[in-house]
């Protein structure tokens, strides 16, 4: 089996929720996504999102998907 590379995406989510006053579970009930799933992106251990949760984040925290993720060097 070929070694998965590690992925250099990271995700902003604690510096936004910080800056918007929201907790981790406010967030999960806006949004309809458990706080597992929104904690397994805001500790750097999601492989993938989808474009759904993805919008909904940004609506919520009324952000660009750009605020809230970066690429590592």
């Amino acid at each position: 089996m070929p070694v998965e590379e590690e992925h250099r995406v990271v995700c902003h989510l604690d510096e936004l929720l910080a800056a918007r006053g929201l907790t981790l579970t406010a967030l999960a009930d806006r949004i309809g996504v458990t706080i597992v799933n929104l904690s397994v992106l805001k500790n750097q251990r999601a492989r993938a999102i989808r474009f759904s949760t993805l919008t909904a984040l940004c609506d919520a925290l009324d952000c660009q998907p750009g605020d809230l993720f970066s690429v590592a060097e």
